[in-house]
C-alpha cells in the first residue's frame, strides 16, 4: 500500500514523523536483542533478504490503485514467520525506502505514514503470534486456520492505519469514507491469498529442513526449532 499524495498535507502531515519514529524505535528494539541473540551478521544477512523481497513485492508482483491507497501483496506474516520480528521491520522500512528514493520520488513525504502502517501491523503479527502459537510448536507446523489469524492481523492492520490516514487528512465526508471501504473490500483478495503462501513456503522450508541442520544464520530460528 501507498498512502496517496496530498491525502494528509500541511501540518497535519507532522503525526506521521511521530509515529514512524516510535515504529522505527522499536523496530531498533528488536534489532538489539536480535543481534545480542544470534549475531549482527546473521541480523544483516536476515535484513538484506527482507529488504530484496520488500523491494521486488513492491515493484514486481502486481499493485493496482484502489480507492484512498494502492492495494499490495506485501507479504508481512511470509516475512515474519521466514526471518523474525527485526529483520521483517527493518526490511520493510528499507525496502520501502529504496523504492521511494529511486522508482517513487513522489511518495516519499508520505514514507512516515507509509512505514508506520506497514511496521505498525507487523508488531501485532507478532503479538499474536506468541498467544497462538504453542511453545512447543516450530513455524513449519502451523495449520492454515494459525496462518489465516497471522495474515489478517497484518492486513486490517493495514487497512485500519490507512483508514486512519484517509480520516486524519480529509475527515468524514461520503466521498472519502466510500474510498475508504473500496480499499478495504479490496484487500479482502489479499487476506485470502496471503494464508495460502504462508502455508507453501512453510512446506517448502519443511521440505528443505535436513538441508539446514544446525540451524541457519538467514532463517528465522523459531522456523524449525520450539522455543
Amino acid at each position: 500500500m501507498h498512502i496517496e499524495p496530498g491525502l494528509v498535507d500541511g501540518a497535519k502531515i507532522g503525526l506521521s514523523y511521530v509515529t514512524a519514529a516510535a515504529a522505527g524505535g522499536y523496530a531498533l528494539k528488536l534489532a538489539y536483542e536480535a543481534a545480542r541473540e544470534r549475531g549482527v551478521l546473521s541480523l544483516a544477512g536476515r535484513t538484506l533478504a527482507t529488504t530484496a523481497l520488500v523491494f521486488s513485492f513492491f515493484e514486481v508482483l502486481p499493485h493496482y490503485p484502489v480507492g484512498v491507497s494502492e492495494v499490495h501483496l506485501i507479504l508481512g506474516s511470509t516475512l515474519f514467520l521466514m526471518f523474525g520480528a527485526a529483520p521483517a521491520a527493518l526490511g520493510l522500512a528499507f525496502g520501502l525506502l529504496i523504492q521511494g528514493l529511486f522508482f517513487a520520488p513522489f511518495d516519499l513525504p508520505q514514507y512516515g505514514m507509509n512505514v508506520t502502517t506497514l511496521l505498525v501491523p507487523l508488531f501485532g503479527v507478532a503479538a499474536v503470534a506468541r498467544r497462538i502459537v504453542a511453545p512447543g510448536t516450530p513455524y513449519v507446523e502451523l495449520k492454515y486456520g494459525q496462518a489465516l489469524a497471522l495474515s489478517t492481523t497484518y492486513q486490517a492492520g493495514i487497512v485500519g492505519w490507512v483508514a486512519f490516514w484517509a480520516v486524519y487528512g480529509q475527515g468524514f465526508a461520503s466521498e472519502n469514507i466510500a474510498s475508504v471501504a473500496t480499499f478495504g473490500g479490496a484487500y479482502m483478495l489479499v487476506i485470502i491469498v496471503e494464508p495460502l503462501v504462508d502455508l507453501a513456503v512453510l512446506a517448502a522450508a519443511k521440505a528443505l529442513h535436513g538441508a539446514f541442520k544446525g540451524g541457519n544464520p538467514l532463517l528465522e530460528r523459531r522456523l524449525y526449532d520450539a522455543a
